[in-house]
């Protein structure tokens, strides 16, 4: 007899097809069965060693979430409800060209100053790993949600040419091609970049296109954070499109958004570009998250110049008076490529973490604001942070806009993804609320999009993306990756104010057929994997 039966389900089974009712059958990790209630009226029901009511829940496949910072999260916290409480049963990590493998031993120190924001140092974490298959054999120990591993371009170049703002010779170009083949290999899903943080910035697209076509050739993608989302955001995009086409290689613009005062209004002609290209045969995809304010660190607003050759040379230039002069003035002055060309605005600016408890009572105010509390400027403040809290200190950029938002997400090539940093204290509530406050906020009580077109958004679309033939649809044969949840009550419990609040409304998630969250409550199940790459 077969595991479970999920009796009386509304399926949206991830297609963007009507739902339908049934009964779903799982044994073994994966859905062997599926009988519609019209098929199944005078016939016996389906029946299971365990049986579970479904009555008023959809079920649709577990969410698929493009774009997460969990790269440590996924070994540190076995629980992980931040992303299992919201139905996501995968994640992928070794985004913005910014991660922990490949790497020798200087560059993994690097790497976690220049990150602590986004993961933590990591010293809770025996980071035994120096190989992206080492790293993805480190997940298949058991993690709560499975995971696929983009091979960061920033690392990459940081082990093959260091942090220096040249060209890349020959021969470190070579390096970089094999050790983005050899991270392909060994099971990545593709190649990231984070364009506007050091060192990866520094690569020019002739570098780039050249990686790419290494990706091309293995059957990944490439996942740019491109070069500005501010001032030069169209031109920025229009660039990875041409470099995706040059190289044949398929492209996914990470948290692709139209953020800053000079994009108010402007998504409508992103998506013009992009239909242009998708028309002409390009293979184009993007994520966003539903909310409008952006999550970075502090020090990634700096200018490219002032994070040549790494941490402690940030540290130094902002030590030295008149070099961190300079800094302030390309930030509030000219726009630094770090702040995407715009000058910043303090107001803006929210401290929403730091990595050094005696700065705690910075956090929850934005960086202006924080100055006025101590009498002094704004640069003065957010430079006594970065040095203090050595470059670790996250914000949040209250810069977006909610017509754009709306705009995108409703695009035929789009997908959803969290960006969610979960350190801090007071993290950006997309980390926690992203994938119910689509289904809550936007389907629900706002109608952009019908429940059908969302659910295929956040699972069948990106599943497509990853080359995943098993994954993201409720179909006979496929992994038992499923969530249950209340139409009527699913919703984001977190807030700016309460970031952390757990969702509403989804009370059963399976990973490879076990549940993971029963009845609203995190069980003691770890089924997540690595999801390597399927080879081309």
């Amino acid at each position: 007899m077969e595991e479970l039966v999920i009796r009386d389900a509304d399926v949206v089974d991830g297609s963007g097809a009507d739902s339908y009712r049934a009964d779903v059958v799982v044994d073994g990790g994966r859905i062997v069965s599926i009988v519609k209630e019209a098929a199944a009226a005078g016939c016996q029901r389906p029946r299971a060693r365990r049986e579970l009511d479904a009555e008023g829940l959809v079920l649709s496949p577990g969410f698929i979430d493009m774009h997460a910072h969990s790269d440590l999260a996924l070994l540190r916290d076995p629980d992980h409800s931040a992303k299992l409480a919201q139905g996501v049963t995968l994640e992928v990590v070794g985004q913005d060209g910014l991660s922990y493998a490949p790497v020798d031993d200087r560059t993994l120190e690097e790497v976690r100053r220049a990150i602590t924001g986004w993961n933590g140092y990591g010293d809770d974490v025996d980071l035994d790993w120096r190989t992206v298959g080492e790293y993805l054999d480190r997940l298949d120990g058991g993690i709560a949600v499975n995971a696929a591993y983009l091979i960061p371009q920033g690392t990459v170049r940081a082990l093959a040419v260091g942090w220096e703002d040249r060209p890349a010779t020959r021969q470190e170009l070579d390096r970089m091609r094999q050790l983005v083949a050899e991270g392909l290999e060994q099971g990545a899903v593709g190649l990231s970049s984070g364009l506007t943080y050091t060192p990866g910035m520094y690569a020019d697209d002739a570098e780039l296109t050249e990686l790419c076509r290494v990706v091309a050739a293995y059957g990944g993608y490439y996942c740019p954070h491109h070069r500005s989302y501010g001032a030069g955001a169209l031109e920025a995009y229009a660039e990875m499109v041409e470099l995706t086409r040059r190289a044949g290689c398929p492209l996914h613009l990470a948290h692709a958004t139209m953020n800053f005062g000079v994009n108010e209004g402007r998504a409508p002609e992103l998506l013009a570009l992009l239909d242009r290209a998708l028309d002409s045969g390009a293979d184009i995809t993007l994520d966003s998250y539903p909310y409008t304010p952006g999550c970075t660190t502090l020090a990634a607003l700096l200018p490219s110049w002032a994070g040549e050759g790494g941490p402690e040379e940030i540290l130094a230039r902002l030590a030295h008076p008149a070099t961190a002069e300079r800094i302030r003035h390309d930030l509030e002055v000219t726009g630094s490529d770090g702040c995407h060309g715009v000058p910043v605005e303090w107001d803006t600016i929210e401290i929403s973490g730091v990595t050094a408890p005696a700065l705690a009572d910075h956090v929850g105010r934005t960086v202006r604001e924080s100055a006025a509390a101590r009498g002094e400027d704004p640069w003065t403040t957010a430079r006594r942070l970065l040095v203090e809290d050595r470059l670790g200190t996250t914000i949040l950029q209250h810069v977006g806009h909610e017509e754009n938002v709306r705009t995108i997400m409703r695009h035929r090539a789009h997908t959803g993804g969290s960006d969610g940093i979960l350190r801090g204290a007071k993290p950006h509530p997309r980390a926690y609320g992203t994938f119910p406050r689509y289904l809550g906020h936007y389907v629900r009580e706002a109608g952009v999009l019908t429940l059908e077109e969302c659910v295929a958004h956040l699972t069948a679309r990106p599943a497509a993306r990853l080359r995943l033939p098993d994954r993201g649809l409720v179909r006979e044969g496929y992994r038992a990756d499923l969530v249950l949840f209340d139409p009527a009550d699913v919703a984001a419990g977190a807030t700016f104010a309460e970031p952390r609040a757990l969702p509403a409304g989804i009370p059963y998630v399976l990973v490879d057929g076990r549940l993971a969250i029963e009845d609203g409550r995190r069980t003691d199940v770890l089924a997540g994997r690595a999801v390597r790459r399927t080879p081309v």
